[in-house]
């Protein structure tokens, strides 16, 4: 009877740990329920995973936008000039495009291992001579930035949003910026990308996913946004240019 009595207490206790264990931080949890089928005797919890993959540091890029004359004949000569670029340190990211009737304005970003080696690659004359055979019209705008947060979660929407403008203070900026959220999302906008000049925290880049371009466009010329980057200490006039990813690598 003493061994019984034991034995029972052993389980009691045992079926006590276990439920602790898993009830602990229950309602924390997103991840799925294990499937039934699984053995209840060995269920290893799932790793958490972060609901948004965001850059773990600052990564330098180069954003190049420019107008060509026949976008297919621009991707060929940018196909081609690949290894010269990578030996100037620069890895293909995003390949966009302008968004309605100015579609052959085209926006390229690429990240840059050495922002040194990327400006004397800008301005060499080999670039220069590769842009003009592609079909490169007029000068290019070539801005040197530093993302220092990103939403890199994988999404189907392809459309976007990017708004540049000069700003008094930084840290002023992003309070009102944050705090203006849950107005971008009711008008369709998705938080993807912040980013400044490199060496200048002042002068700032946002991109947002577009979910409703009626929506967006209204809330780019309202006055909602007016007096909030006016308070946010926002200088002179933004810049708003709406495009769509062509190729994302």
């Amino acid at each position: 009877m003493k061994q019984l009595r034991l034995l029972a207490t052993t389980i009691a206790a045992a079926t006590t740990i276990l439920l602790f264990s898993c009830n602990s931080g229950g309602e924390k949890s997103k991840e799925p329920a294990p499937d039934s089928s699984q053995s209840k005797m060995a269920v290893t919890p799932p790793a958490q995973t972060p609901e948004v993959a965001a850059t773990p540091k600052t990564v330098n890029v180069v954003v190049v936008r420019h107008k060509v004359a026949n976008y297919a004949k621009w991707k060929m000569g940018y196909d081609g000039h690949d290894s010269t670029r990578r030996a100037s340190g620069l890895s293909n990211y995003v390949i966009a495009r302008a968004m309605g009737k100015d579609s052959n304005m085209v926006m390229v970003v690429m990240k840059a291992a050495d922002m040194l080696k990327a400006k004397e690659f800008a301005s060499s004359t080999d670039l220069k001579e590769t842009m003009h055979k592609a079909g490169v019209l007029g000068a290019p705008i070539v801005n040197y930035e530093e993302v220092i947060w990103e939403d890199n979660s994988k999404i189907d929407q392809k459309n976007r949003l990017m708004i540049s403008h000069k700003v008094k203070d930084y840290n002023a900026w992003k309070k009102e910026f944050d705090d203006h959220k849950q107005a971008r999302m009711d008008m369709g906008l998705v938080d993807r990308v912040i980013a400044h000049a490199s060496g200048d925290n002042n002068d700032v880049s946002v991109v947002f996913a577009v979910n409703d371009m009626a929506k967006a466009k209204a809330f780019v010329n309202s006055k909602d946004l007016k007096d909030r980057m006016e308070k946010a200490g926002v200088e002179g006039q933004p810049s708003f240019f709406f495009y769509s990813i062509v190729q994302m690598y």
